[in-house]
């Protein structure tokens, strides 16, 4: 089960990597337009702010990694509940103000692997 849980957080963190790329340099590309749905103009318009959302879903993914390779299972445990927690919150918040998708995007695969930290403990 511990095996599962690292690989379910690595996912997390790895699934933050590419949010980070899509929102910090693929944003006003054909392909992040397509991902978040917009227009030129949008993507044009709102690129800085992306940026900036792109930064904080690296933060959470250089959480997610921290916990992986930390040295202490203890501390490593605690940083798992902690960024996996962050990364729910986020998801539930985004599900419910911007769309509906980040459920099962963000929130479900936090869920997820969040349970499968908690088993294998």
């Amino acid at each position: 089960m511990e095996v599962l849980a690292i690989i379910l957080v690595a996912l997390v963190a790895i699934e933050h990597v590419y949010i980070l790329v899509l929102e910090m340099v693929l944003w006003t590309t054909p392909r992040g337009m397509k991902a978040f749905g917009l227009k030129p103009e949008q993507a044009a318009q709102t690129k800085v702010m992306a940026g900036n959302q792109g930064l904080y879903n690296g933060f959470l993914a250089a959480g997610l990694i921290w916990s992986l390779i930390h040295p202490d299972a203890a501390v490593a445990f605690q940083l798992k509940l902690f960024f996996l927690g962050c990364v729910l919150v986020a998801g539930l918040y985004g599900g419910v103000t911007a769309s509906k998708k980040i459920f099962v995007i963000q929130a479900l695969p936090a869920a997820i692997a969040l349970i499968a930290v908690l088993l294998a403990a």
